[in-house]
């Protein structure tokens, strides 16, 4: 009897998005936590780290000349210029990581999940959604990082942003950290079995 190679199954492609401000990454980190087989995506970006930020763990921080020049030779899965800055997802990472049979989590925007599902029409795409816009209003103004005026502006584009929930399969609300970590960690037993 001869003994066919076995391929590896290929892997599932979660997409978490959010308004800013609403806890995606704080949910995608504790939730991968859970899930130490999973590989997260990390974000090329072209802006300039936060204080707390690393290079490699938080994004890869790159020149935008080096990006643009991304842009040309399609390294991008999915990119986008937000307030100024170009953000992207590396094109191989996700497609050497699913071929080999590992399951991967991307953090992007709604413009990103909506290049994402062009190539990948079959990811599973979760939504979380502030539990107001007030509540919303008052995370962005905790961070202390931003303006009022990039506050006004971020609020802008959240509505924008919610206004595509639809296209999402999974909708989550986060009111409480714990009970939104519960619902995202479910979705994703449900789509590793």
């Amino acid at each position: 009897m001869i003994l066919k190679e076995m391929k590896p199954k290929r892997g599932n492609l979660f997409i978490i998005s959010a308004p800013s401000g609403a806890g995606k990454t704080t949910l995608a980190k504790a939730v991968l936590q859970q899930f130490r087989d999973m590989l997260y995506s990390i974000s090329y970006t072209t802006r300039k780290p936060r204080a707390e930020e690393q290079d490699g763990v938080d994004y890869h921080f790159v020149s935008k000349q080096d990006f643009k020049k991304g842009i040309k030779k399609s390294r991008w899965a999915e990119w986008a210029e937000v307030y100024g800055n170009y953000y992207g997802t590396s094109a191989e990472f996700i497609e050497k990581s699913l071929s080999s049979g590992c399951d991967i989590l991307l953090d992007i925007d709604v413009q990103g999940t909506l290049q994402i599902l062009k190539c990948y029409p079959d990811c599973v795409t979760i939504f979380i959604l502030p539990p107001s816009m007030t509540a919303l209003r008052k995370r962005l103004e905790m961070r202390g990082s931003d303006s009022k005026a990039v506050i006004e502006r971020r609020l802008v584009n959240a509505r924008t942003e919610m206004a595509q929930k639809k296209m999402y399969r999974h909708i989550i609300v986060n009111e409480k950290l714990s009970e939104a970590i519960e619902e995202l960690s479910a979705i994703f037993k449900k789509y590793r079995q």
